[in-house]
């Protein structure tokens, strides 16, 4: 169901102190359940637009407890799509009993991992009532490494990509059955879901209602339906099966950390495996990078260093390539960026007022105009591309403003 879906039970949408307490209380029973007997305190709630995520700790020992509703964003359910605060819950009690449900999924993938060796990934503590607990990871993201020692960043990128190597493998693909994959976080299928057919321009056109400053709203909803709309034209061609690489899926920054420092390897959380073209993760981080540089707004030269690594990141992937192979993949990476940008800037705009977002979230909804722009800007320069290598340049130059 688009999230675009309008609200149409007979009650009202489910408020977001309801929808947080019943995730509180779902966390405690399954702590309860899985480590009897142990204190149970819940510490801090981590600001998601998509599942519900708190600090915990059991027994004296610190997890993190992640909780979903139906497998659908936080926005989606204070929408009302999924139906009033009654229809959740009935569809919650039997949803967290399906063997294929979402955070089901991403436990196994996360156990995948460990078998693998290669990425590394937090760990599973434990999985009850819908609610999967983890191991923290200390150390510094790759978002803050990036701030920190912008010089570092084609090095930083290198070193995760070296570690998703043995993701990348076609024959790894294999180890993951269709039914296992978390698609909910593929970004071609999260584009296609909200802005297909009438509902999606009916989710554009009452985009930041309660976010977004009324004299940018007409703004930005012109910029975006003409995104989107150039990018349905420029949807990548449908992937082959001897082309299918396990790709990490929910790769970005803040979800990188270094245990080791920077120089050791990084630990990775929140997988959304699932089986895409190699220049999905890549297209992925890219554009979580801008927009970490958007959000942050860095000293000039900070800017210019990390996206002066991105380029310099690219073309390190790009060098053992064939040049038509390479030209393929930078636009493969330029649609997905887009599309990445696109989805998580809408569902930021969305989000009821009430919905606490992410750090990195009210910056960006303040910025939109300017975020829309750039991705006005880089989609007319691929719409119309014979040399796609300029476009890159035009799109590097583009990334650099944006966090001016």
């Amino acid at each position: 169901m688009s999230t675009a879906a309008a609200h149409t039970s007979p009650g009202p949408v489910p408020g977001v102190a309801e929808v947080f307490a019943f995730a509180q209380d779902e966390i405690r029973s399954a702590a309860a359940e899985l480590w009897p007997g142990a204190l149970v305190e819940l510490s801090s709630h981590i600001p998601s637009v998509t599942g519900y995520v708190h600090r915990i700790r059991v027994g004296g020992r610190e997890l993190y407890a992640k909780h979903s509703f139906l497998g659908m964003s936080l926005v989606s359910i204070l929408r009302g799509v999924a139906g009033d605060w009654a229809e959740v819950q009935r569809a919650q009690d039997l949803y967290v009993q399906r063997p294929d449900a979402l955070l089901v999924r991403e436990a196994a993938q996360l156990r995948l991992l460990a078998d693998l060796g290669r990425p590394r990934a937090c760990e599973v503590m434990g999985l009850a009532r819908g609610v999967l607990f983890t191991a923290p990871v200390p150390g510094p993201t790759l978002a803050a490494l990036l701030l920190r020692d912008p010089a570092s960043t084609a090095g930083l990128f290198g070193s995760v990509f070296a570690d998703l190597h043995r993701l990348h493998r076609s024959r790894t693909a294999q180890r993951l059955a269709p039914a296992e994959a978390i698609s909910e976080r593929s970004v071609a299928a999260t584009f296609q879901r909200k802005f297909n057919g009438i509902s999606g321009q009916t989710y554009l056109s009452r985009l930041g209602t309660e976010r977004c400053a009324e004299a940018n709203r007409a703004e930005v909803t012109a910029l975006l339906r003409a995104v989107v709309a150039r990018l349905h034209r420029m949807r990548p061609t449908a992937l082959a099966p001897d082309q299918a690489v396990l790709t990490y899926g929910d790769l970005k920054p803040e979800h990188l950390v270094f245990p080791d420092g920077p120089g050791g390897r990084p630990v990775l959380i929140d997988p959304g495996l699932l089986r895409a073209r190699a220049s999905v993760d890549a297209a992925k981080l890219t554009s979580r990078t801008v927009l970490l540089l958007a959000s942050a707004r860095p000293d000039a030269a900070v800017a210019k260093e990390i996206v002066q690594g991105l380029g310099a990141f690219a073309e390190q992937r790009m060098r053992p390539m064939a040049p038509k192979a390479a030209r393929s993949w930078l636009r493969e990476l330029l649609i997905v960026w887009l599309m990445d940008t696109v989805n998580i800037l809408t569902t930021f705009l969305s989000a009821p007022a009430v919905l606490p977002l992410p750090p990195r979230g009210r910056p960006l909804v303040e910025r939109a105009v300017t975020v829309c722009t750039m991705t006005d800007r880089i989609s007319t320069a691929l719409s119309g591309a014979v040399d796609v290598h300029r476009v890159w340049d035009t799109a590097l130059a583009q990334a650099k403003a944006v966090a001016e």
